[in-house]
């Protein structure tokens, strides 16, 4: 990545109550790309109280290509990566920690890594220094978790360094805790996607704002990313199906019901016989799935036509030959 290199980088930074480690951080970042290449660097201060803005605001006149932007309140780590997302000019958009876990040293690695044909290079922390039980742990079972659910092995989705293509992010609406779910939503597209191996550096100050309870909102956004990966444009296909489950069930409640009425010896009255009140219940429940499936694809297409979103994504177009661009060569 040379001094003439076409690409313009953006470098977005989340900050959240990092004061002591801001300074520190803008010199690395400023040491690994200065004479490399044409950047931006985007901090933003998500309701910090720790007197952080301040200090972003030194640091946003320290330079030109230094942009500030602060919330009102802490709206989380989401939220402040897809304001720096829409904000960015650059061609290759870079996040990272503001805790100075994430190596700045490393980001010149990754934007190469682009120019192998990749779309999104994907750090990963192998050798993370971070406390086993409550990070590195369930770090690891969530990956293999998020893998198998979205198809997309990665073996560290929560490292927030990473280099996207601009073009890579432009559809991604992000909400909750989904920025970790970016490549998985971006291969809906079909972009290309890698990982490197990044250097990850214990914390030296401050103190992290991750627990376990973080755990349990990634799971409940799993879901939804399975939900929306599979059946976003066909929810009929899942509540269907579990209306044909409750069917089914219905059926040979009711069959059992039949067979105790009537073949069994001694025969079970109906009055008594809680399968009949199953059976009634099940049916219900099927015929309630069913009805929600159909809802939910009219709510889909609604959707679909009022955003003017396709459901699909076109890489290239080869149009027909015109007939005056027909060869010419029969005999006149």
């Amino acid at each position: 990545m040379g001094e003439s290199s076409d690409k313009q980088l953006s470098i977005v930074v989340p900050v959240f109550n990092e004061r002591e480690n801001l300074e520190a951080l803008h010199e690395e970042i400023r040491a690994a790309l200065d004479g490399r290449c044409r950047y931006e660097i985007i901090y933003i201060d998500d309701g910090s109280t720790d007197g952080g803005f301040e200090l972003l605001q030194r640091l946003h006149q320290s330079g030109p290509n230094v942009r500030v932007v602060r919330f009102r309140k802490n709206f989380g780590q989401t939220a402040a990566l897809a304001a720096g997302f829409r904000m960015a000019r650059g061609t290759v958009i870079v996040p990272l920690d503001a805790d100075r876990q994430n190596d700045p040293a490393d980001i010149p690695r990754l934007v190469e890594k682009l120019d192998e044909g990749y779309d999104i290079v994907s750090g990963w922390r192998k050798k993370r220094r971070d406390t086993f039980i409550t990070r590195t742990l369930p770090s690891r079972m969530g990956n293999w978790l998020i893998g198998k659910i979205t198809g997309v092995k990665l073996h560290d989705y929560g490292c927030t360094l990473k280099a996207y293509r601009a073009a890579s992010l432009k559809d991604i609406r992000l909400y909750g805790e989904m920025h970790r779910f970016i490549p998985a939503l971006a291969s809906w597209g079909g972009e290309r996607i890698t990982e490197m191996v990044v250097n990850h550096r214990p914390r030296t100050m401050g103190r992290t704002k991750y627990g376990l309870s973080r755990t349990f909102k990634v799971i409940l956004d799993l879901i939804t990313i399975k939900f929306l990966a599979s059946f976003s444009t066909k929810p009929i296909y899942v509540f269907g199906g579990l209306g044909g489950l409750c069917l089914l069930g219905s059926i040979l409640s009711g069959m059992a019901v039949l067979y105790y009425k009537y073949l069994a010896d001694p025969p079970i009255n109906m009055n008594r016989n809680p399968l009949l009140v199953l059976t009634m219940m099940l049916m219900t429940t099927a015929v309630q799935f069913i009805m929600l499936g159909l809802l939910a694809e009219i709510l889909v297409r609604t959707y679909h036509e009022s955003q003017g979103r396709p459901i699909y994504v076109v890489e290239q177009v080869l149009e027909a030959t015109s007939p005056s661009d027909e060869p010419t060569d029969r005999p006149t």
